[in-house]
């Protein structure tokens, strides 16, 4: 007999969540052995579960499965699954790498062959190498299939005008609620109503990094790196702020910021 699949579930939604969770249930030959209803929460239970296979949802705030899978490390990348909306560029790039994937709302059926093909691929001791070489060609794939246009100025209402800022001229962009709060090298101050996901999305991500899920900072920008107690750090920007880096985006900013 063979052994139980240990799998890790990671959904925003709860209802999708609870009703993926539900139809793996279901199955006598799996178990479930987390479930996270963000990708921080996922990368956490990934690296303390070590699963067989991960079912990661493709859009999650803040940390999305494309984003899970680049915060692991080889060693502790499980199989991956990704569960989506349809998306014709997502599924072409995960058909071409032969990257498992499930469109919402998942059927049982399909989710049983993506359970077996993991079955199998787990007797076969795939390796890891092989594993993260797909689906990281498979990202690779999507992302130059569906890259918007990146933003130069953002446009912000005054009253009975629209000022054009560049976005070269930013140090940071903060979200409170539904409002996002930019901030320009000269400290001044601007406010429009947008998602940071969405305009995060907009911006070149070679020039932003994210410190958190609310915070979006130009690397060009960053003076100084404050290491704190428990490996987490504080940016310090050229324009005198200060922003708080979560545990897992320090990881994130020592590897593209931190080293030689």
């Amino acid at each position: 007999m063979n052994a139980r699949l240990r799998v890790v579930i990671a959904d925003d939604e709860r209802p999708a969540r609870s009703f993926l969770a539900a139809l793996l249930r279901s199955f006598d030959d799996v178990t479930v052995v987390a479930e996270a209803e963000s990708g921080i929460e996922a990368v956490t239970a990934i690296e303390r579960e070590r699963p067989d296979l991960a079912l990661l949802d493709l859009q999650m705030p803040e940390l999305d499965g494309i984003g899970v899978v680049r915060a692991l490390k080889k060693s502790t990348l499980p199989l991956i699954a990704f569960v989506t909306a349809f998306d014709e560029y997502a599924v072409r790039a995960f058909e071409v790498n032969a990257v498992d994937y499930l469109l919402k709302p998942v059927e049982r059926s399909r989710l049983r062959e993506a359970l077996n093909r993991a079955q199998e691929r787990v007797e076969h001791t795939e390796l890891a190498t092989e594993q993260a070489g797909r689906v990281n060609q498979a990202i690779v794939s999507y992302e130059s299939s569906v890259a918007p246009t990146l933003l130069d100025r953002i446009p912000v209402r005054r009253r009975d005008e629209i000022l054009l800022v560049p976005v070269s001229t930013l140090a940071s962009i903060v979200a409170e609620g539904e409002l996002l709060y930019l901030t320009t090298l000269k400290g001044e101050r601007h406010t429009i109503t947008y998602r940071l996901k969405d305009l995060e999305l907009r911006l070149d991500p070679n020039a932003f990094v994210r410190l958190g899920r609310g915070t979006l900072v130009n690397v060009e920008h960053i003076v100084k790196v404050h290491v704190m107690p428990g490996g987490t750090h504080v940016a310090q920007l050229a324009n005198g702020q200060k922003h708080a880096v979560s545990r897992l985006q320090s990881r994130v900013l020592r590897e593209r910021l931190l080293r030689l």
